[in-house]
């Protein structure tokens, strides 16, 4: 094969000139970025390059985990990666709970942080603090290997571009994930060394289709089931997965359960949505089959589980999940390969179905929709008054106002059984993780990925504080993304105390005024920490005045200022 020389490299290029070159050249628009001195040769190369050649936007974020959770966001919403550029070993730390939850997620970012630099002298980029010494480790990618697909520090004579391709190569892969690139001061800030090609090519591999005899066994079984039903919590990561699971469950009249969901998987007036989890159902007991998409935990074993006759199938380009270390969740058929390619496949082979056995299904499930509705009718009249204001008096002030295309990010906020959810990529929930804080930099990548879309992040009280919110105010107005935030106040950490009375129903803790270690009192006036960023907030403990401070802060969003609504809830959701 021949060779073809680099085509990126200009003449004088040092290593940090190249690697942004090619990071533009391979799609990458934006680069959320935390500085420190191990940044000295990127802020030279982007000074050097004014507008020569497409490097990408750097947006300046005054946290990591802000950085990250921006890129979160971002991808969830355009369907590609960014960058995050860190400082060393402490940025590395500080992003670490946000790479576990893109690992989880399976979000792909290349994750790049600098390297301390390793010589004492002779060298421009020699070290020159006290620092330097300090911030070195024997094994910098160590903290976070576990949790990314990949991991390298850049040597000195290696091309940088081969790299950035090999980089983003992986973590567009399926299954998808974070990938980490350390970058040290001095070879950054060494002549650039050319690649053997420059190829430019499409992210990732794609992901393959499954095997027509999984497809084949799964509609045997689907056809020949009374009472199937799908669970899915993460399918839902485009247009056409929501397209491809409307289409399938409404031809084939197969109930939808979104269990621990992240995404909005099935329009909320889909006449086969049966709303969400992670609470027990009946329909999982009453289910004959039982379709797992994309979905981690479908079930609590503790707590429901499918009857014993049951047949389960896993369709996913990974369904065994296989980074979860134990997970031991019943499974007859496992069907890998693209989901979206599996259910559009899985339609064709059922075909028209039995129209009684069909017709039976739709009964049952319209039935069970609408006594949840009269359910919900019920709550809702019997708590619009409440104070504390109760949560689902928030959710139907917020469905009311809201845009139907609103992206609404939820960190343990507002339930999302209770969000009217119709249009494709406006649901983004909180990481099977756990790591708190992402929230609010979620709406920030959202925002940036969809500027005219609106975007509204609710969550708990204690993840607005885990979720740097002075950074996250900063740059809600230094980057003119103008978003909605919802804090519901329930001042605890409603997630503590529901678990320890899980575990100790009858115990100790659950009879003390105040349980331990989950009091959140007294409250901060989170209103006023948008104010100092020149937003706009108000503190709600009137159920009566809610429509209107809602109405207040969407138009204040609507025409360009950021809006932040301290609303004080009931200890539930």
């Amino acid at each position: 094969m021949d060779q073809v020389a680099d085509k990126s490299l200009v003449a004088g290029d040092f290593a940090a000139e190249a690697f942004l070159a090619r990071l533009g050249e391979r799609g990458i628009e934006y680069v959320f970025a935390n500085a420190g001195t191990d940044f000295a040769p990127i802020i030279e190369a982007v000074s050097r390059n004014g507008n020569r050649r497409k490097f990408p936007r750097f947006v300046t974020a005054p946290h990591e985990n802000l950085a990250m959770a921006m890129a979160n966001g971002y991808y969830r919403v355009a369907g590609k990666p960014a960058a995050v550029m860190l400082h060393v070993t402490v940025g590395t730390a500080n992003a670490v709970c946000q790479v576990m939850n893109m690992a989880r997620d399976n979000v792909p970012v290349m994750l790049c942080a600098g390297r301390t630099p390793i010589t004492e002298a002779g060298h421009i980029a020699s070290r020159n603090l006290p620092i330097h010494w300090g911030q070195e480790a024997f094994d910098q990618g160590g903290m976070l290997r576990e949790f990314v697909k990949w991991d390298y520090e850049l040597r000195a004579g290696q091309p940088v571009g081969a790299l950035v391709d090999r980089a983003l190569d992986i973590a567009m892969s399926e299954p998808r994930g974070p990938v980490y690139l350390c970058l040290p001061r001095e070879v950054l800030a060494d002549d650039a060394v050319p690649m053997r090609r420059d190829t430019i090519r499409p992210l990732g591999a794609a992901a393959p289709a499954p095997s027509l005899q999984a497809i084949e066994q799964a509609a045997h079984l689907i056809a020949g089931a009374e009472y199937p039903l799908i669970i899915t919590s993460a399918l839902g990561r485009s247009a056409a997965a929501v397209a491809a699971l409307s289409a399938l469950c409404g031809a084939q009249a197969i109930p939808v359960l979104q269990m621990n969901a992240t995404d909005m998987n099935l329009p909320s007036d889909h006449e086969m949505n049966l709303g969400y989890g992670p609470e027990p159902t009946p329909h999982l007991a009453q289910a004959d089959v039982v379709i797992v998409i994309d979905s981690g935990v479908p079930w609590i074993p503790r707590t429901a589980a499918p009857k014993a006759s049951a047949k389960v199938i896993h369709i996913g380009i990974d369904p065994l999940v296989s980074r979860h270390p134990f997970r031991e969740y019943e499974a007859d058929l496992l069907v890998a390969g693209d989901p979206v390619a599996a259910l559009v496949m899985l339609n064709e082979a059922l075909g028209a179905g039995r129209k009684g056995r069909l017709d039976a299904r739709r009964k049952t499930v319209a039935a069970a929709r609408e006594e949840a509705k009269k359910a919900y009718d019920r709550l809702l009249a019997q708590s619009k008054n409440d104070v504390p204001i109760h949560p689902v008096w928030l959710a139907h002030c917020l469905n009311a106002a809201k845009a139907r295309d609103a992206i609404i990010v939820n960190e343990l906020g507002v339930a999302p059984g209770r969000l009217d959810l119709v249009e494709p990529l406006s649901f983004i929930g909180t990481s099977l993780a756990g790591g708190l804080g992402a929230g609010l930099g979620t709406a920030l990548g959202a925002k940036l990925a969809a500027p005219e879309r609106e975007v509204i992040v609710t969550l708990g009280d204690g993840s607005y504080m885990f979720g740097n919110p002075v950074p996250y105010h900063f740059v809600q107005r230094a980057e003119n993304l103008p978003t909605l935030t919802i804090v519901t106040n329930n001042h605890q950490w409603l997630a503590v105390k529901q678990a320890t009375l899980a575990v100790y129903p009858d115990g100790a803790a659950s009879r003390a005024n105040v349980m331990p270690i989950q009091d959140l009192n007294p409250s901060p006036a989170f209103e006023k920490v948008a104010e100092c960023c020149d937003g706009f907030g108000e503190s709600v403990e009137d159920p009566a005045k809610l429509p209107d401070a809602i109405a207040r802060a969407l138009k204040k969003v609507r025409s360009g200022t950021p809006a932040l609504l301290n609303v004080h809830v009931q200890g539930r959701r």
